[in-house]
């Protein structure tokens, strides 16, 4: 290989750079390099710096890509490739990337020629006429010899054999092909010398030298006056290439100045005229037209040179020869050809280029070639098809393609694109390629939600696992861009991480809950849901997913007041209320919502008993005049039902026990004003008062005597009792503690007005009122130290009677429930104790409190309360689970003063209470918080 000769800039886009190479070099010869013969930088990071732009003749030089090396791809044989022209070039196009930009280097190769080819003779042997009156000096064309080669490997030199009549001289037509011609030195005679033979030997310039030979007979004829005479001896005449067959090139003309068949001529090619050229062009024979037998093409050959010789009929004739050159003149008979190279395709017909290309970034390399010359062979090239792309020339017959704008794949995918070539000849010719560009992805486009929030409803009490929604994102990408995966976003909902309540399957978007829902617990949950595609780097969005729980009817009402025991509640009436008269209020609330909350109330039992009920108020009025006596208990079942589907009910039975009282001069409780209005004497109210406050004491006598004689009897049954209860409270759900809850502001009973001081007659712990020994032996709530404890009332330790010493239950040792006697040194004085006279007619101490005289009740609700004794202190209890609340009694202002002094002075507090001791409700000086369900 020979090293580089020279190279230079052409324009800003790049250079060209020129080699030299012999031709039958072995495949892999190392032409040159293009990284070292250019100086250029190379990034370590990509093995792709080069690359060759593949051309027309693309196979004969290869480019590593690493460094631009140049080798030999297959053996080149000059001769086949560049035929007779002087200089054979090869040449294409190579990419070099930089961290900038790309540059275009444009190679040429020169294919140097070596002696490879010796010269040739038409044929081993010859034989050449002449007459021998023929003049010293006279020419003899001879046939040329051929060579392959070129330049100095053409021939050079011809040279005869020695002898004593002819010698040669060597001339070059115009089609640069060197020949011999014989000059006659010395007179023939034919008398003497028939013939003669010689040889002649052609040698080329090589290195070494390469030489072939003929040999020629000369045969002496005999004298003939005269010779035919041509109007000249040489002509030149321009043939377009473009002639149609047939077409007269040239007249000849000659003269003989003989007579007769000596002077009648007649033409034909010399005998050293090429059958290459007796097939392109005629003689006529007896005319001397010259005209065209075949087409000719100035891209093939564009010199021809003949001889044309004259001979008369005469014997022994002597011909004579005129030189014809004809030169093939070119016309724009050739379309430019087209070749596209894309940057990154192989594809015919297709190149791709990366949405994210900058602008100017090359695509294609478009060559244009044209057989034609001169200004028939200039091509000027024409992109049409998009704006997004445009032809930048980069050297004299090569085009880039480029990008002019931004490009969106998702936009536009493909683009079809219309190249057309066209010469400067007359008239033009053009050659028109379509080409196509496709647009390769990059991940250039998030994934996006249909929507950004979706709003699903699920009922309450789904099944876990229930299918709740799909979300769905797309993404305009392709392939592994356009890929989407869904997951949750991590967050926490009332503490707990989000996927422990819904899951999410990551490839469909499907949504499904992990838990059954309760509206009353929650009612809206937002979950967010983020997709991500597969490209690099990843892209993400997200979406709320609005969980709306949708209330059930799945809660019953809840009968709040008045406060019930086992489903049932004790009422106080007179027994003289009139008709209208307000007994109570029957208040239930509800944990739906709507019309699942909206609740009615109706007397399903006892309807006819002189009771009726507000459909919408739930407050019970007297409907008639009443004619019960004091002993009569009646019996109402009160249901409250919701307006959900299907309706869910509560029921509650209301005991009404009659009392002596006197009715207040309004006896509705209405704050909207009663209708009736009764106007009692006031003789008639002192004397009902006086008679029943002895009746009372009379029946609290009574009831004591009667207690204290079967005490001794059931003491073993109160032992029992005794055991019982903590084994109940042990056995209690704490799942219902908010649920039991509610707030009460009022007193236990407040359903119409009362006197300010209620006909009861009441002990220590003990009911003087009618119907009290009906009833069932209650329980009795100590507060000792920092809890209840429940034991009964006829517990042989708990006596009504006063230890005499003076004080109050709490230095008694036979209220000491423990066994044991706690001797106090003062006794608390705090707003526990409060003291009525029948205390002090039972022989208590002034210090003693007394509880409710109603009929032990509970309800499922809070509707009770804690207070000073003035009012009423019962304690709540669900009719549906039995539980118990010691350790979550909420510390109001009044209660944290009793809780603190009994934490510091150990006082037991003997509570006479529900059977089965429950939270603890709050009193007007007491706040305790409400709590919801959940």
């Amino acid at each position: 290989a020979v090293s580089m000769a020279t190279w230079g800039s052409v324009d800003s886009a790049g250079n060209t750079i020129r080699y030299q190479c012999n031709e039958e070099e072995a495949t892999g010869t190392v032409i040159g390099n293009l990284a070292k013969d250019m100086s250029l930088s190379l990034p370590h990071s990509s093995r792709t710096n080069f690359r060759m732009m593949r051309q027309f003749n693309d196979s004969f030089i290869r480019v590593r890509e690493s460094d631009g090396q140049l080798s030999v791809g297959e053996r080149m044989d000059r001769e086949r490739m560049c035929r007779h022209t002087p200089q054979c070039l090869v040449t294409f196009d190579v990419v070099n990337f930089s961290k900038e930009r790309y540059r275009l280097i444009h190679v040429e190769v020169e294919v140097k020629d070596i002696n490879d080819n010796s010269p040739e003779f038409p044929s081993a042997e010859s034989v050449v006429e002449i007459s021998e009156n023929a003049a010293v000096g006279s020419h003899i064309p001879l046939d040329p010899a051929v060579d392959a080669d070129v330049g100095s490997n053409y021939i050079q030199s011809y040279q005869i054999s020695v002898n004593s009549h002819f010698t040669i001289d060597v001339l070059q037509r115009a089609d640069g092909v060197k020949y011999a011609e014989l000059v006659l030195m010395k007179e023939l005679d034919r008398e003497t010398q028939t013939s003669l033979s010689l040889d002649l030997m052609a040698t080329d310039g090589g290195n070494p030298a390469r030489s072939a030979s003929t040999k020629i007979t000369v045969r002496v004829m005999d004298f003939n006056d005269n010779s035919p005479v041509f109007d000249q001896n040489s002509f030149s005449v321009s043939l377009p290439e473009d002639a149609p067959v047939g077409s007269v090139i040239l007249d000849l003309n000659a003269v003989d100045a003989d007579e007769g068949p000596n002077g009648e001529v007649i033409y034909g090619f010399g005998k050293q005229v090429s059958q290459q050229i007796r097939d392109l062009f005629h003689v006529d024979t007896k005319l001397g037209r010259l005209t065209l037998r075949s087409p000719v093409d100035f891209e093939n050959k564009r010199t021809y040179e003949l001889d044309v010789q004259a001979t008369d009929l005469g014997p022994n004739p002597t011909p004579s020869v005129c030189k014809i050159v004809i030169h093939v003149s070119d016309v724009n008979d050739n379309a430019p050809g087209i070749s596209i190279t894309p940057m990154t395709s192989i594809t015919t017909g297709t190149a791709h280029i990366s949405e994210a290309a900058e602008k100017d970034s090359l695509v294609a390399l478009v060559t244009t070639s044209d057989r034609d010359s001169g200004v028939n062979s200039q091509v000027h090239c024409t992109l049409y098809g998009h704006e997004h792309f445009k032809l930048r020339q980069a050297y004299e017959d090569s085009y880039m393609i480029v990008t002019a704008a931004p490009l969106d794949r998702e936009r536009i995918s493909e683009y079809n694109l219309t190249v057309m070539a066209e010469d400067f000849g007359s008239p033009p010719l053009r050659k028109i390629t379509q080409y196509t560009i496709r647009i390769s992805d990059e991940n250039d486009n998030a994934p996006h939600f249909t929507k950004p929030v979706y709003e699903v409803s699920v009922a309450e009490n789904n099944a876990p696992g229930a299918y709740l929604a799909t979300v769905e994102a797309t993404d305009a990408d392709l392939a592994h861009n356009g890929k989407i995966t869904y997951r949750l976003v991590d967050s926490l909902i009332m503490g707990s991480p989000v996927n422990t309540f819904v899951s999410l399957n990551s490839v469909s978007g499907s949504i499904y809950a992990l838990r059954s829902f309760n509206y009353e617990v929650m009612r809206q949950l937002d979950v967010h849901v983020q997709a991500s595609d597969g490209g690099s780097p990843q892209l993400q969005s997200t979406a709320v997913i609005r969980l709306k729980i949708v209330d059930q009817n799945d809660n019953e009402p809840s009968i709040i007041e008045p406060p019930l025991y086992k489903g049932s509640a004790d009422v106080f009436l007179p027994k003289d209320a009139p008709a209208g008269y307000l007994v109570t209020r029957i208040k239930a609330t509800d944990a739906d919502e709507g019309l699942n909350a909206q609740l009615s109330y109706k007397i399903t039992e006892g309807g006819l008993l002189g009771f009726s009920v507000d459909k919408d108020t739930g407050k019970v009025h007297v409907s008639r005049q009443l004619t019960y006596d004091l002993t009569d208990n009646v019996k109402v079942v009160v249901s409250v039902s919701d307006n959900g589907s299907p309706s869910l009910t509560s029921t509650a039975i209301i005991h009404f026990n009659f009392i002596e009282g006197t009715v207040p001069s309004v006896p509705s409780s209405d704050q909207d004003g009663g209708d009736y209005l009764f106007e009692w004497d006031t003789s008639v109210a002192v004397i009902i008062v006086l008679a029943g406050s002895c009746s009372l004491l009379l029946l609290a006598i009574i009831l004591i005597t009667t207690i204290c004689s079967r005490r001794r009897k059931e003491t073993r049954e109160g032992y029992d009792d005794r055991e019982e209860a903590p084994k109940k409270a042990e056995s209690v759900e704490s799942a219902r503690v908010d649920t039991l809850i509610a707030g009460h502001m009022g007193k236990a009973f407040e359903p119409h007005p009362y006197p300010e001081q209620p006909p009861v007659a009441t002990s220590n712990g003990y009911s003087t009122l009618p119907g009290y020994g009906k009833e069932a032996v209650r329980p009795i709530t100590i507060w000792k130290g920092n809890s209840f404890t429940t034991i009964s009332a006829r517990d042989p330790h708990i006596s009504g009677k006063d230890s005499g010493k003076g004080d109050s239950d709490f230095n008694d040792s036979d209220s000491d429930i423990s066994g044991d006697v706690h001797k106090k040194d003062s006794p608390p004085t705090n707003a526990l104790w409060a003291c009525t006279s029948e205390c002090k007619v039972l022989g208590h101490s002034d210090r003693c409190w007394s509880p409710s005289a109603t009929r032990p009740n509970t309800s499922i609700a809070s509707g009770s309360n804690l207070s000073t004794f003035s009012k009423t202190a019962s304690l709540p209890r669900d009719s549906r689970r039995e539980h118990y609340y010691p350790s979550h009694v909420p510390k109001g202002n009044g209660l944290q003063s009793v809780y603190e002094k009994v934490q510091h002075q150990e006082f037991d507090y003997i509570l006479v209470g529900p059977p089965t001791p429950a939270r603890i409700q709050e009193t007007d000086e007491i706040s305790i918080p409400e709590y919801t369900n959940s």
